[in-house]
């Protein structure tokens, strides 16, 4: 699934060093805005503790964990909605993303620039909250005029739909409001899905503070909490110079000690992905055995054939059954052979809907 998270935010607030962090491809990191004028992509392993115990039952040749892509998009400015800085590129790239990772600049240091000389991690997401929401309404703008006659005029219901939708769009947009915050029903939503409006993205802010807040915040993080009381998003606190130093460890027992030594349980960078695959709405399941146990990744909802075509399309076009053991069952019980003997392997048809952990093994013909 090439779903994408785009990491955004002004120049400087930490955005590369995030990304090096998440990714062998490695982003340019340098004191001055626009030094990532590419958008880089990373195809970034999702920590999964399930994998590694399942793995030590099965005892497999291969193990392979599930991906989410994170893009690094070049830094914002205010006017970039009206072409400034290289906002037409960074509009156009951030469209394409499926979700955004919004960093925001939450620790003081006077070695590094900020592009408007103070700190403000409110300020700064309302400058990018504002330069989405501008363009946002330029395109719901566009649309009203496209179907204000025949909504108005004609018997077209779906026009009329649709057109009191942008309605309450241009409304929010007008307020300063992010599309996210403007309650629509899920089957009148899909009329305007082709908007692909930018402030309708599912969003997270990464508040980047320094080592000392690494656990417990600060007050930039507070403010930053306060602020979005209104919107559907979540906050994650990460110290981006704490992470740049882990991922120069080279074994999994270095990086664990030096966490344990600034009194965290597990790096910022293991929180992020997972928070990025969630984001995405995604969800995993595994299949299990001698040659191969492999994470896959699916959309949370999924019924049993769409998450067979995941494999292969043509486990989806001659899906029969699905052959099912929860995770939990399969921890507990130590085996397949253990599970089935227990009558803990459910035989589910077309209409079962996956669950997370689930253990999958599909029949099918082609």
């Amino acid at each position: 699934m090439a779903l994408q998270c785009g990491i955004v935010g002004l120049p400087n607030v930490g955005k590369s060093t995030l990304f090096n962090c998440l990714s062998n491809a490695k982003a340019q990191a340098a004191n001055f805005p626009f030094c990532t004028i590419e958008p880089n992509v990373g195809v970034i392993t999702v920590p999964d503790e399930r994998l590694n115990k399942l793995a030590e039952l099965v005892h497999p040749k291969n193990i392979v964990p599930t991906t989410v892509e994170i893009v690094d998009i070049a830094g914002l400015v205010k006017g970039a909605s009206k072409g400034e800085g290289l906002g037409n590129k960074f509009l156009a790239n951030i469209r394409e993303t499926d979700a955004i990772l919004h960093i925001l600049r939450c620790f003081d240091d006077e070695n590094i620039t900020h592009v408007d000389g103070t700190i403000n991690p409110v300020r700064d997401k309302e400058i990018i909250d504002t330069e989405l929401q501008l363009k946002d309404l330029e395109t719901v703008e566009s649309r009203i005029t496209k179907v204000q006659k025949q909504a108005q005029t004609g018997g077209d219901k779906q026009a009329k739909a649709i057109y009191d939708i942008l309605l309450q769009y241009r409304t929010a947009l007008q307020q300063g409001k992010s599309a996210r915050t403007v309650v629509i029903d899920k089957e009148l939503k899909k009329l305007v899905k082709d908007l692909y409006l930018l402030t309708d993205k599912p969003v997270m802010y990464i508040c980047n503070v320094d080592e000392a807040s690494a656990k417990d915040g600060n007050a930039y993080v507070e403010a930053v909490r306060k602020s979005i009381t209104d919107e559907n998003a979540e906050i994650l606190v990460v110290a981006a110079a704490i992470e740049a130093d882990i991922a120069e460890l080279e074994t999994y027992e270095e990086r664990q000690m030096f966490l344990e030594e600034i009194g965290l349980q597990e790096s910022g960078v293991s929180r992020l992905i997972r928070a990025a695959y969630h984001l995405l709405n995604l969800q995993t399941y595994f299949t299990a055995g001698v040659q191969e146990v492999r994470a896959w990744t699916f959309g949370k909802g999924w019924k049993a054939p769409q998450c067979a075509g995941v494999i292969h399309t043509d486990f989806e076009k001659g899906f029969i059954r699905a052959e099912v053991i929860k995770y939990h069952d399969f921890i507990t019980l130590g085996s397949e052979i253990a599970c089935k003997e227990a009558g803990k392997m459910n035989v589910e048809g077309k209409e079962y809907i996956v669950q997370d952990g689930d253990i999958m093994h599909f029949r099918f013909n082609v």
